[in-house]
């Protein structure tokens, strides 16, 4: 088991959301939303961690690959 952690901010969340939960949880259609009327908890100590509004889909995934082969869980 490998714990990842994309670490986004709530503004970045709420642009990347398709389906417009974060706007039915501002307006209280949505009871206990994670993030936003119920507490987030980031991992205290994951394995990896990525900024992603920092990084394209692409730079992250070429981060986990990095990742996956330097501790020898990834031939490619």
């Amino acid at each position: 088991f490998i714990e990842i952690y994309l670490d986004c901010s709530l503004d970045a969340c709420r642009n990347r959301d398709p389906k417009g939960l974060y706007k039915k949880a501002d307006a209280g259609e949505i009871a206990e939303f994670t993030g936003v009327s119920a507490p987030y908890e980031p991992p205290l100590q994951p394995e990896l961690s990525l900024k992603t509004d920092e990084l394209s889909e692409a730079e992250a995934v070429d981060l986990i690959i990095a990742y996956l082969r330097q501790r020898q869980l990834m031939q490619i």
